[in-house]
């Protein structure tokens, strides 16, 4: 049944991708994918935000607690793209960058520009 549905999901991302962001599957494995999203910060390995940790592991409701049947891959892409660009410092997975976010935010823009840069460039 879910690999029916993932199946369905891919073709629905080919006929209508969601904006600035592509997913599939890696290799043959439908149950691993690989997402690109393009946006204001781009990030390949290691990015500074309080939602997401160095192994890369995303703190995002939908993806735990909140998750839902009906949510579509295009639906969980648009979800991570707004978090990237409104972090949520009150369920972070990285406390220590929570903090510096709500304190003193010039710090953690220049931090996440500093990573980004050295990071994903």
């Amino acid at each position: 049944m879910a690999l029916k549905r993932i199946h369905k999901e891919l073709l629905d991302l080919a006929r209508d991708p969601p904006a600035q962001c592509s997913a599939g599957p890696v290799g043959d494995d439908m149950f691993r994918w690989q997402a690109a999203i393009m946006g204001p910060i781009t990030f390949i390995t290691r990015i500074y935000h309080p939602n997401i940790n160095r192994s890369g592991n995303i703190c995002l409701d939908i993806l735990r607690s909140e998750w839902s049947p009906a949510l579509t891959i295009s639906k969980v892409l648009l979800s991570i793209c707004s978090m990237l660009c409104d972090p949520n410092p009150d369920d972070p997975l990285v406390p220590e960058i929570a903090k510096i976010y709500l304190k003193d935010r010039r710090k953690y823009d220049r931090v996440a520009q500093e990573w980004t840069e050295k990071y994903a460039m």
